[in-house]
């Protein structure tokens, strides 16, 4: 790599895929002792899509896929690398879900691999995306965020059923030499002594597939709420207060900022205390609940799609989940806007 033609790496294109079925918060109040007016007033969700029985978390991730491969403007044969963030994976542990979307797509003979940072996990990716673009070791990477929570959520549980839905997206990362639509920064984190606030139990090694693990639900997700919600406000706060004081860029200069969609309490929070007026929020959270990886791709589909983000606009991403993870980063959008 020419130090006098740097490559950077560019958010080229951007799709998402939900299921059908919808799950309003009226259906959950005939499962678990719960209302539409609780639920709404502590997470600002109202419903959340649910996965087929068939359909599995790479079937929605290949979907995505498809859609910002159909947008970047390129073929797959120019995919050389795909990677996907997912903590429901449709094997326990192998092989991964990058390889099945990749089959599905009829990408062959390309470097796939996953990675399991939870909600955090798609701006994960993006590390990820740009330090093999540029280190000059890949083009063109196909990152995908897809969940199938409902397959870990125990539906009696309503502490947690009543935030987790299901759905993908996924996004072009491609080299490019200009450095006007390069990744400005990124902040990514974890501190695993907070391992318990939010996790699956099992299958693993610390809980093997046996009779018990099913008998006490340690295959279902657990969430210390009012603990992830004090600390996820504290720890996104912090995150985004210094990547835009390092990259000097006020919080007025933001057109989108994209925070990880699992409360809309957290989000608000977040957003005050940065000061973000209410049209530089994005919010999905209250037609699709706490998707984990696939939250923050899907979000930025979403004003995609309704013709809110333009080339060159900078983003700003926020989020937090299970490990714990945290990560921030700021770019700008740089692929073809959609015609209206």
């Amino acid at each position: 790599m020419s130090l006098s033609n740097p490559v950077y790496a560019s958010f080229r294109s951007i799709g998402a895929y939900v299921p059908q079925k919808i799950l309003t918060n009226s259906d959950l109040e005939e499962m678990v002792d719960t209302s539409d007016e609780w639920i709404t007033k502590r997470t600002g969700i109202k419903e959340r899509h649910i996965a087929a029985d068939d359909e599995y978390t790479s079937d929605m991730g290949a979907k995505a896929s498809q859609k910002a491969i159909d947008r970047a403007g390129i073929s797959k044969d120019d995919i050389d690398l795909v990677i996907c963030a997912t903590v429901t994976p449709d094997y326990f542990n192998m092989p991964s879900t990058a390889c099945i979307i990749s089959d599905k797509l009829g990408i062959k003979n390309v470097q796939a691999f996953d990675i399991s940072a939870a909600c955090s996990g798609f701006v994960y990716l993006l590390s990820i995306a740009k330090a093999f673009i540029e280190s000059g070791m890949k083009k063109n990477i196909l990152i995908v965020g897809a969940e199938k929570f409902s397959s870990i959520v125990d539906y009696t549980d309503r502490g947690t059923c009543i935030l987790f839905g299901d759905g993908a997206g996924a996004a072009i990362m491609s080299a490019t030499h200009d450095k006007s639509e390069s990744m400005i920064d990124i902040h990514a984190s974890a501190d695993g002594s907070y391992a318990d606030f939010l996790m699956t139990p099992a299958p693993g090694t610390v809980h093997p597939v046996s009779q018990q693990v099913i008998d006490e639900g340690l295959n279902f997700v657990q969430m210390k709420g009012n603990e992830t919600f004090k600390l996820a406000v504290k720890t996104l706060t912090k995150d985004v207060i210094e990547i835009l004081e390092n990259n000097h860029i006020s919080s007025e200069d933001i057109p989108h900022f994209i925070p990880h969609q699992a409360n809309y309490r957290i989000i608000k929070a977040v957003g005050d205390a940065l000061k973000m007026r209410e049209d530089q929020v994005v919010l999905t959270v209250g037609k699709y609940g706490n998707t984990s990886a696939a939250s923050i791709p899907m979000a930025i589909n979403d004003i995609y799609e309704s013709g809110r983000l333009k080339y060159g606009e900078l983003m700003l991403l926020d989020t937090f989940g299970g490990g714990l993870t945290w990560a921030s980063a700021l770019l700008p959008f740089a692929g073809k806007t959609i015609e209206s």
